[in-house]
């Protein structure tokens, strides 16, 4: 079916089709990097501090889980939430990347796609929770319709954001940024903790997550205008027109050149396993412990902790270090997390789990993110993050359904399993992938690895 006139131009107009470029060299475009270096640094961070401000009232570990369980006693629609909230950012990457890549304004999708596909959304769950005590099924439809959209929106536009962030910012800076981002956003987030437990507390269902959820939804947009003031120099770097026949063609081939990109998303795949009882955790120890709900606002703001010192020391960690060691070290922390959920005498010790998930979660934040940028060159970031990413986004939605399942079974099986497959992830890492920092160099790997891919082809 055709798009219509209108619908086309909307959708040119959010991805700046036909909007002419700069034709720069590579120093010219580092020179542009370089002069607004600064600029960008301090807009970024605003936004995404923004951001996770406005997302600590409606965390996807605690809040939402908590929401859902009060209109179901059902644990399937928690798994689908847990999943969405695993894959909705990841699925789409792949089916976006061969777009992505033959745009030279990667800004444009973040902004102008993203308000629609993202940012709105969130504005609707507001509204959505209204109907919670009235119409429980239809509240419980309609908000997960909206958290998918929200979910899988963000996966639109997310391989724009990431090769937005590679022309942006240099290797050297982007651990830093991130880091720095979520640390910010996850402190202001973690002051505000108390008054997310006062609203869950104080004010009667549904009232206390209409407020949290606006709270949320003001965030987002916020940090959707401060988003429109970076400057972002144009990559020289743009990838010829090719059908997205040839382009899914060669994706094996490419998976078979790169020995490091394959073992990548094998760790990567095994950490999406044992993040499955993430969104259970909340709701075990509210019904094993008969919490109140502003539990979940406490756990929020232990998570919280746990992301702030996870992302402050990774992102300062790899920009030295490389990618590799912070993930090692936050894998290894879920592993500690959900064995002391095992074995846990009083609910006071979830703070620790909930620390402990915090850790891993600013470890593949940062450097889950970007260490798959570094395996790329220029042309080709968005592919090999949309590989990886959307291979993470199946596995992701299978996973919390998994998840489900095991937990009708008894929450000691489900954690254990996680134990396991996080255990599997810090050896495929270990022994399987080498840090291309320490390595050959970004290009030299990059142009191989083409090579390779191109002489497959012939």
């Amino acid at each position: 079916m055709r798009l219509t006139n209108p619908f086309a131009a909307l959708l040119r107009w959010c991805l700046a089709v036909g909007v002419p470029a700069p034709t720069w060299s590579e120093p010219e475009r580092l020179d542009y990097q370089q002069r607004h270096l600064r600029r960008n640094f301090v807009i970024n961070l605003a936004e995404g501090s923004a951001w996770w401000l406005g997302m600590s009232f409606a965390s996807s570990a605690t809040v939402i889980p908590l929401f859902v369980s009060k209109l179901t006693s059902s644990t399937w629609p928690l798994g689908i939430v847990a999943a969405l909230a695993n894959a909705g950012w990841l699925l789409p990457q792949l089916f976006t990347a061969n777009l992505v890549e033959r745009l030279p304004h990667k800004k444009a999708i973040v902004v102008r796609l993203g308000f629609f596909s993202e940012r709105l959304p969130a504005a609707l769950w507001p509204m959505v929770a209204g109907y919670a005590l009235g119409s429980p099924t239809l509240a419980l439809v309609l908000f997960v319709t909206c958290y998918g959209w929200h979910t899988l929106g963000s996966g639109v536009i997310a391989t724009g954001w990431q090769d937005m962030l590679a022309n942006c910012f240099p290797e050297r800076v982007r651990g830093r940024l991130l880091g720095f981002m979520v640390f910010i956003g996850s402190g202001i987030g973690l002051a505000c903790a108390p008054l997310c437990a006062r609203l869950l507390e104080s004010r009667p269902f549904p009232s206390n997550f209409v407020l949290c959820f606006a709270l949320c939804a003001a965030g987002v947009m916020a940090s959707e205008i401060v988003l429109c003031f970076t400057r972002e120099p144009v990559n020289p770097a743009v990838k010829d027109h090719q059908s997205h026949a040839e382009y899914f063609r060669e994706l094996p081939l490419l998976l078979r050149a790169d020995r490091n990109l394959r073992n990548f998303v094998l760790a990567r795949l095994m950490g999406v396993f044992g993040g499955m009882s993430v969104g259970f955790v909340t709701v075990y120890a509210v019904h094993r412990w008969h919490l109140p709900d502003a539990a979940a606002a406490w756990f929020t703001r232990w998570l919280m902790a746990g992301q702030m010192v996870g992302n402050l020391a990774f992102g300062t960690m790899a920009d030295r270090l490389g990618h590799k060691l912070p993930l090692q070290i936050g894998w290894t922390g879920s592993c500690l997390a959900f064995l002391v959920a095992l074995v846990a005498p009083t609910p006071a010790w979830f703070n620790v789990v909930f620390f402990l998930m915090g850790i891993t979660a600013g470890a593949s934040f940062v450097s889950g993110v970007l260490m798959v940028l570094e395996l790329a060159v220029p042309e080709r970031r968005a592919t090999y993050t949309g590989l990886v990413n959307t291979s993470l986004g199946f596995a992701g939605l299978a996973s919390p359904l998994i998840g489900a399942g095991l937990a009708e079974l008894g929450y000691p099986l489900l954690f254990g399993v996680s134990v396991a497959a996080y255990l599997v992830a810090v050896i495929v890492l270990t022994r399987g992938v080498s840090d291309p920092r320490h390595g050959r160099s970004d290009e030299l790997h990059g142009q191989e690895t083409l090579e390779a891919w191109r002489g497959d082809e012939a």
